[in-house]
């Protein structure tokens, strides 16, 4: 079996040097074409200046940018200002034009993915389908951490689009819900902001034996008696999920693009947290077909010791899912 699974870049990636002014958007895109990640997933809130107010002039220059290094747009990131005004949040009216408005940039630019932040209400995408099936753009509620795909909220979508029979509404899985391992670059943050070697440890060792969260916080909070770096370390265990990749294929009919959310790789290309060899084998034994798209966000876990490299990261990464995908299609052939 060939796998049909191809390899992008979120430019939320490159967050860090854009911010800095050490890359422009096209660099990033030029970057990742020389990897060979040639989708590219965009945050137009983020990457164009004029948004929402795009021009047909700027949505030709994007297409044309893209085209020009032999990349394509995969996936368009909307957000939902729901607190825009100071005096009140917005009206299921105000909200659903606002994800109208996403959708419709979304189709001009030639994407047909749209990833929706999870806290948007399963009854106001419902409300939006018609205006999805119309553009032929696919909703996909990003399932992240602290949700995971069989998160009743979650699942509420899954029965909408069941009901309505519509391919135009699903879910997009971020890798973050398969942390098997509690990432180094977290706990050695943690360490330089005073949490002691050994409580560390602990709550390392809480989440490998995937014990309740609220109960290592309270061992560490209470019993431990933390320093507040040591109970904010324990905290992070409310948003760091392993969900069974097992599971995956259950729920691979509903969702057109993965972020590949990575926090570090090491230098010989392998993530030390999320489960990504068990996750791609499932993908490709069940066929499925689309963008894995690096999404990195180690940069603040570090910033305070050294200077962020996302490119080298992202490189890394790339390596990585070549090498998986390559070995689950070996796999699959032999089965």
């Amino acid at each position: 079996m060939t796998s049909k699974i191809k390899r992008g870049v979120s430019l939320y990636s490159f967050q860090e040097e854009m911010f800095l002014g050490r890359m422009s958007v096209e660099d990033c895109i030029a970057f990742a074409a020389s990897i060979g990640a040639r989708g590219i997933e965009i945050l137009p809130e983020q990457n164009m200046p004029s948004f929402p107010h795009v021009t047909d002039r700027e949505v030709e220059h994007w297409k044309e940018m893209v085209a020009r290094h032999g990349c394509e747009l995969t996936c368009y990131d909307m957000f939902l200002d729901t607190k825009l005004r100071r005096d009140r949040m917005m009206t299921d009216e105000e909200q659903i034009a606002s994800i109208r408005r996403d959708l419709s940039l979304c189709a001009r630019l030639g994407i047909r993915n749209m990833r929706v932040l999870v806290f948007v209400r399963p009854d106001i995408l419902e409300r939006c389908v018609p205006y999805a099936e119309e553009l032929d753009v696919h909703m996909g509620v990003e399932v992240h951490a602290p949700w995971h795909m069989e998160h009743a909220w979650l699942l509420r979508t899954v029965e909408i689009a069941d009901r309505l029979g519509t391919k135009h509404l699903g879910l997009l899985p971020d890798m973050g819900i398969f942390m098997k391992h509690y990432p180094p670059a977290w706990r050695a943050r943690f360490e330089r902001e005073g949490a002691r070697p050994d409580v560390a440890q602990f709550i390392v060792d809480q989440h490998e034996a995937k014990i309740m969260a609220e109960y290592t916080i309270y061992e560490v909070a209470v019993k431990m008696r933390g320093n507040p770096a040591e109970v904010r370390m324990a905290e992070t265990l409310r948003h760091a999920p392993y969900s069974n990749p097992k599971r995956i294929g259950d729920y691979m009919p509903y969702f057109r693009h993965i972020q590949a959310k990575f926090y570090e790789m090491t230098p010989d290309a392998r993530d030390p947290s999320l489960a990504y060899e068990e996750v791609i084998s499932e993908l490709v034994a069940g066929g499925w077909e689309g963008y894995l798209s690096s999404e990195y966000e180690g940069n603040r876990w570090i910033q305070d010791v050294e200077d962020v490299d996302s490119r080298e990261q992202v490189r890394r990464q790339q390596l990585m899912l070549g090498r998986l995908l390559g070995q689950a299609g070996q796999e699959a052939r032999h089965v």
